[in-house]
């Protein structure tokens, strides 16, 4: 199939910040009184966001999630990823053919705050392919898994849904895509969730971005 346009998610896609943002929230909920364990923490929340999972969060900690408290937390973890952040492996140069086949019809399309999204493509270097075509699902009716974000990713491309590929490495996302009708390439580096990633919709499974470029057809 040719694509009209392709969407791509943001974290674990383009930029490798799971581990840096779920390091900074298990540290506050272990501080608030939560007793979430690395790979606990990284199960729940990779594909979610803080706020979705405030019912959780409060019963756990015996608190209230407070504003003050999210801002502490954005600011704890932008700080982090400002030091930390890197590029997924392979990226860029896929990034540029992909975007050079399809004539720039490329959008990024998070679940994340436009903030983070934003300050995340600036740092490694991706925000020429982007800038002018980001969503943030902190701005849809409905984040990931609802398809929102991606279909209003497509509209401001023109592109129709079903004619869109999406790029996603969640099951949450993938769900979110695949809601949209789009056909969806899950991104699965250490080839250990391809059963997950498939039955939430993925129509393929990949382990490097080097190969994405061929699986899109540029």
């Amino acid at each position: 199939m040719t694509f009209d346009a392709i969407l791509f998610d943001c974290d674990g896609v383009l930029v490798d910040s799971e581990h840096i943002t779920n390091g900074v929230l298990r540290t506050m909920l272990n501080e608030a009184g939560w007793a979430i364990t690395h790979d606990e923490c990284m199960a729940y929340f990779i594909g979610r966001t803080v706020r979705s999972a405030t019912a959780r969060i409060e019963a756990e900690t015996g608190k209230p999630l407070t504003d003050e408290w999210m801002a502490s937390f954005y600011a704890r973890r932008n700080a982090e990823l400002d030091q930390r952040l890197v590029a997924i492996e392979h990226i860029h140069p896929a990034i540029e053919r992909v975007h050079a086949h399809h004539g720039g019809r490329i959008a990024c399309a998070s679940g994340a705050d436009r903030f983070k999204v934003e300050m995340q493509l600036v740092k490694v270097g991706l925000m020429p392919y982007f800038e002018g075509r980001i969503f943030s699902g902190h701005e849809m009716p409905h984040t990931k898994p609802a398809p929102d974000v991606y279909l209003a990713a497509a509209a401001a491309l023109q592109a129709d849904p079903t004619r869109c590929a999406v790029v996603e490495d969640t099951t949450i996302g993938v769900t979110a895509g695949a809601a949209a009708g789009a056909t969806v390439f899950a991104y699965d580096p250490l080839g250990v969730g391809e059963q997950a990633l498939r039955a939430a919709g993925a129509s393929q499974v990949f382990r490097s971005m080097s190969e994405l470029p061929a699986l899109l057809g540029c």
